[in-house]
């Protein structure tokens, strides 16, 4: 940490002095933890709308804006989505919102980012709305049953073949404290200035 402050000290990068938005958006992500345990209290329309909004808002390579969104409030129906993988999935059935996230694999090679990005755009609004909200990886996963995860979500919801699902965003009142992230875990250590540099203490045996 003292290092890196040095190294930005030489080359002279002035502190920029924070205004009351900065602050507000640095307490957001260091507030925002994933939830896995939700209230039994419903979302607003208008909670919905904004959380809806913010994915619609998220930013799209060449704004092709490939991605699609599943809502799901119905509690048989997050009952079954809370079965789409092995492990990670049942806080799903407790939610009092799930949006699953797909993208048109057909129309951009980077749907798998683009749908990152609206997946995480609302989560932070749903953390400004003073709402928990959990990822729930479905690329690349099974199910008990060995199931593609993919495949599983698909057939419940109806999804056409040329769309795939990445993730699906619990989002709920949240039945649980968390400290905020606590900035002493931060690894300084992967900040590289300039140009890519192993550990000191790394460099003679390459580890």
């Amino acid at each position: 940490m003292q290092k890196i402050i040095f190294i930005f000290a030489n080359l002279n990068i002035k502190r920029v002095q924070r205004t009351k938005k900065m602050e507000s958006f640095a307490t957001l992500i260091q507030n925002r933890r994933s939830t896995r345990k939700f209230t039994e209290q419903l979302l607003s329309p208008e909670q919905v709308e904004l959380i809806l909004k913010a994915a619609l808002m998220a930013p799209a390579s060449k704004r092709s804006n490939p991605w699609q969104f599943v809502v799901v409030e119905d509690k048989e129906m997050l009952k079954k989505l809370a079965g789409c993988k092995k492990n990670g999935s049942a806080f799903l059935e407790g939610c009092a919102l799930a949006v699953v996230v797909l993208a048109n694999v057909m129309e951009s090679d980077v749907w798998i980012e683009d749908a990152s990005v609206a997946s995480i755009y609302m989560q932070l609004q749903a953390e400004d709305l003073g709402l928990g909200s959990c990822w729930c990886q479905i690329r690349n996963r099974v199910t008990e049953d060995e199931v593609d995860s993919n495949n599983y979500v698909r057939s419940l919801l109806d999804i056409p073949y040329q769309l795939d699902v990445l993730s699906i965003i619990g989002i709920g009142y949240k039945d649980q404290v968390r400290k905020p992230f606590d900035e002493s875990h931060l690894q300084w250590e992967k900040i590289h200035i300039g140009k890519f540099s192993l550990p000191e203490e790394n460099k003679e045996t390459g580890e």
